[in-house]
């Protein structure tokens, strides 16, 4: 086996600020970055035209690419119906601005999706994406909801429902290891045909959890990042670790993309640690070993 895929980091997970953190992209040797595009500077609000090409024009002259945008609204992702009209007019918004900077996949969490087809929380899901899938079609784009919350098979059953590819996968084997406690391997093989991104992590599941402890739901608190990672680096369900280090089996997991045709980034996403910048050097690293 050897991989060709470019290999990316997601900014936030140097816990710098952005130009900071490309610069650390560039020199523990990546690819390219993912960027989260919800607020503060990279809220599609907050940039112009101008400000649009300067970014693209430093992030190329720095000898990177972008690889995606984060475009994850939090809270209940979209299960309340009352709140996703301004989630998905913002969505669109955050998948023109990837557009403007060169990549077409922003990255999100929908929520968890309901084993009952028949719910409401499960409809105003279905109509939120269908809109988003719909959009993302007519701009050759697409949002790529992150794996972790349910199995792959749900997800997949799921996102059937829908017109398009336009709202795909965004694989994340670590969560699936962490949380669900779903085989990542076999995930990849059913979700062939919309993974469009992947995330790079590793960990290990040390109890049963429910996801709506991690994930949030309607009946009770949103989806909260800071959370998760504090859950990742101390909680007694699971727990982030090094590539390498935890269960997920990145020989048969890199094969699997293979297998699938999986041309895409391979980006690292590190939320826990001390010391990050030498966590994601030694993941390049690690990647790099299949190369």
């Amino acid at each position: 086996m050897k991989l060709t895929n470019k290999i990316g980091v997601i900014t936030d997970s140097f816990r710098l600020g952005l130009r900071e953190s490309l610069a650390k992209a560039k020199a523990v040797g990546a690819d390219g970055v993912q960027i989260y595009a919800v607020s503060g500077e990279m809220d599609p609000a907050n940039l112009s035209s101008s400000a649009r090409r300067e970014l693209r024009q430093y992030i190329e002259d720095l000898g990177l690419e972008i690889s995606a945008l984060c475009g994850d609204l939090g809270g209940h992702g979209f299960q309340d119906k009352t709140a996703n009209p301004d989630k998905i007019e913002k969505s669109k918004r955050i998948l023109d601005l990837a557009l403007d900077l060169g990549t077409n996949i922003v990255t999100t969490h929908i929520g968890i999706i309901p084993q009952d087809k028949n719910s409401e929380i499960y409809a105003a899901m279905q109509q939120a994406c269908e809109e988003l899938s719909t959009y993302a079609n007519s701009v050759n784009g697409y949002f790529a909801i992150e794996t972790g919350p349910e199995t792959a098979a749900h997800l997949k059953e799921f996102l059937d429902t829908l017109t398009g590819r336009g709202m795909s996968v965004n694989f994340d084997p670590a969560n699936m290891v962490m949380v669900t406690g779903d085989d990542p391997v076999q995930g990849v093989y059913l979700l062939k045909d919309y993974i469009v991104h992947t995330h790079v992590k590793d960990g290990i599941r040390l109890r049963e959890v429910d996801p709506r402890e991690v994930y949030g739901s309607l009946d009770s608190e949103g989806l909260d990042h800071e959370k998760i990672a504090e859950m990742a680096a101390t909680g007694s369900a699971f727990r982030e670790l090094p590539l390498g280090e935890g269960n997920v089996d990145f020989p048969a997991y890199f094969k699997a993309l293979q297998d699938i045709g999986y041309t895409g980034y391979l980006t690292i996403e590190r939320e826990v640690g001390t010391n990050p910048e030498e966590d994601i050097r030694k993941a390049v690293e690690f990647i790099k070993q299949y190369k």
